[in-house]
C-alpha cells in the first residue's frame, strides 16, 4: 500500500530484515526499526507511523508494555504484534493490551504483510494459528454453551471473517454480498456487541465462544 508508513520494534537483526523487505515488496514504506521496547515506543510517539510491528518479547519494555503505552497516549499508530510461541496468556495479554492484528513469527511473511495491509485499513487480523489458540481455550473452558449471541446467522458468518482477518472487499467477495451490504452488517455489529471497532468485536464473540 504506497504511503502506508511503517516502523519495525524487533530486536533480532535478521528478523527486522526480513520483515523490511517483505514489507517494501508489497509497498509499504519503513520508515524506522528499533532493536528495543524504550526505543521503539520513543520512535512510535516522534514517527508516528501508520502501523508498527512490535515484537512481544523485546528488552527494556516487552511488547505489550509498548502497545498499552501507545494506545493510552491516543496516537493514531496502529499495532501489529509478533509472537514466537502460540502461548494462550500472552495471546490473550495481547488482546486486553489493545494490538490490533496478530502474528506468529513461524507463520509465512505474507500473513505479516496481510496484517500490516489489513491493519493499516482499520481492520483486524488473527494470525490462523493465534485464532486456533483462542478458540482451544474458549472451548476447554465451556464459554461456547454461554448465552446465544445478539447477532444473526449472516452477522455471525461477517464477525468469523473479521477475525480470520479478511477486510470489507474480501469478506464481500466470499459472502456474495454488496460492500455497502457488509458495511452495514459491520455497523450492526459493532452496535449489538457494544463494540468501539472491529478488533473489539471480534475478541468479545471469541471470548463468548460465538465463533
Amino acid at each position: 500500500m504506497a504511503g502506508t508508513t511503517v516502523v519495525l520494534v524487533e530486536d533480532h537483526a535478521l528478523t527486522r530484515a526480513g520483515l523490511r523487505t517483505a514489507l517494501e515488496v508489497a509497498g509499504f514504506d519503513v520508515v524506522g526499526e528499533a532493536s528495543d521496547g524504550i526505543a521503539g515506543e520513543e520512535m512510535i510517539a516522534h514517527l508516528q507511523p501508520n502501523v508498527a510491528v512490535v515484537d512481544l518479547g523485546l528488552p527494556g519494555k516487552d511488547g505489550i508494555a509498548v502497545t498499552q503505552a501507545v494506545k493510552a497516549a491516543g496516537l493514531p499508530t496502529r499495532i501489529v504484534i509478533l509472537t514466537m510461541h502460540e502461548l494462550e496468556d500472552e495471546v490473550f495479554a495481547a488482546l486486553s493490551a489493545g494490538a490490533d492484528a496478530y502474528c506468529v513469527k513461524s507463520s509465512d511473511p505474507s500473513f505479516a504483510v496481510d496484517a500490516v495491509r489489513i491493519a493499516a485499513s482499520g481492520g483486524a487480523f488473527f494470525d490462523p494459528r493465534i485464532a486456533h489458540v483462542v478458540m482451544r481455550r474458549l472451548v476447554g473452558r465451556g464459554t461456547a454453551a454461554g448465552a446465544p449471541p445478539p447477532l444473526t446467522p449472516r452477522e455471525l458468518d461477517v464477525l468469523r471473517l473479521v477475525a480470520a482477518g479478511a477486510g470489507n472487499t474480501d469478506i464481500a467477495e466470499q459472502l456474495h454480498l454488496g460492500l455497502g451490504t457488509v458495511k452495514g452488517h459491520i455497523r450492526d455489529i459493532l452496535e449489538k456487541l457494544a463494540a468501539s471497532d472491529r478488533t473489539q468485536a471480534a475478541v468479545t464473540a471469541l471470548r463468548r465462544g460465538w465463533i
